[in-house]
């Protein structure tokens, strides 16, 4: 009797661990960028009024879409999709699965990371560019082309990725994949470690690329997105030592002259301003403060 008591609490024991796998949650983030979308190489593709924008929303709901079939073939249980790019008005809301969250609209304050919070297990960047401090990759900037020629985090120049990465890490949140061109894949894996990397396109310049098709970036997307979650466990987060320093040049010198006059912010050259955070929180409401703000606002 003492060996069929045994057994049998061996097989609750298993059956509750199965139905423990079985309920387990992964949650996944995906920000959407628009720049590294496969065949987008100027404004012409990236803005509402561009005679090609129409069709670029498009390609790039399908990235997302090919992220998002991924993420759950792979055993994602939730899937939050951020729409990054310009105005975060770009994805079509009605070719999404009915079975995600969207994050629509700017400003925010975690910017292109908002509604990441720690109960992820990891985030996936699609459609990402290069920096504004490197010399490649195609319509490469930092959170503004116009306005921006640096964002440093504790000295180092920052890829969107990069401070994004930061945002995510404050949650404990690993990057697991990019998407983009050669240029875009390289500067966030140069810095993040072994993500896996969807190159859709090879730049040539600012406004110029090599790229895939449509259809066969879309499978690529999907390999990258289920390699990654397929070793999740593997990739840490991005944390940068606290407090954090944010260096932010302008491409003109008056943002940083009058910036100067707040208390909570030191000018260090004629084009450049520093800010002292104590967390990427308090960062990321600064940089989107420094973005966004101007005098005539109104509602």
């Amino acid at each position: 009797m003492k060996a069929v008591a045994v057994f049998l609490a061996i097989l609750v024991v298993g059956a509750f661990s199965i139905a423990g796998a079985q309920t387990k949650k992964m949650k996944i983030y995906i920000s959407a960028d628009m720049e590294g979308v496969v065949g987008a190489v100027s404004g012409d593709q990236l803005g509402p009024g561009s005679f090609e924008y129409q069709r670029f929303r498009e390609f790039m709901t399908e990235e997302v879409n090919a992220a998002i079939e991924a993420a759950f073939e792979a055993g994602a249980t939730d899937v939050v999709v951020s729409d990054s790019h310009g105005n975060a008005q770009n994805i079509l809301i009605e070719k999404l699965p009915k079975n995600v969250m969207l994050v629509r609209g700017f400003p925010r304050p975690l910017m292109m990371m908002e509604g990441i919070d720690e109960t992820f297990d990891g985030a996936i960047y699609l459609g990402y560019h290069s920096s504004t401090t490197n010399p490649e990759g195609v319509r490469a900037h930092t959170m503004s082309s116009a306005r921006l020629a640096d964002v440093k985090l504790n000295g180092i120049s920052m890829t969107e990725g990069g401070f994004n990465a930061a945002i995510a890490g404050h949650f404990d949140v690993p990057i697991i994949m990019i998407s983009g061109d050669d240029a875009a894949v390289k500067e966030v894996q140069d810095l993040l470690g072994d993500v896996e990397g969807a190159v859709v396109k090879w730049n040539y310049g600012f406004h110029s690329a090599k790229t895939m098709m449509p259809e066969p970036a879309y499978a690529l997307i999907r390999e990258k997105v289920k390699a990654a979650i397929g070793r999740i466990d593997e990739f840490k987060p991005y944390k940068p030592e606290k407090p954090l320093k944010l260096d932010v040049t302008f491409k003109n010198y008056r943002p940083s002259e009058i910036l100067s006059y707040l208390p909570i912010v030191e000018r260090t050259d004629s084009h450049s301003v520093r800010f002292n955070g104590k967390d990427m929180i308090e960062v990321s409401k600064f940089l989107t403060f420094v973005l966004n703000y101007e005098p005539g606002l109104e509602p």
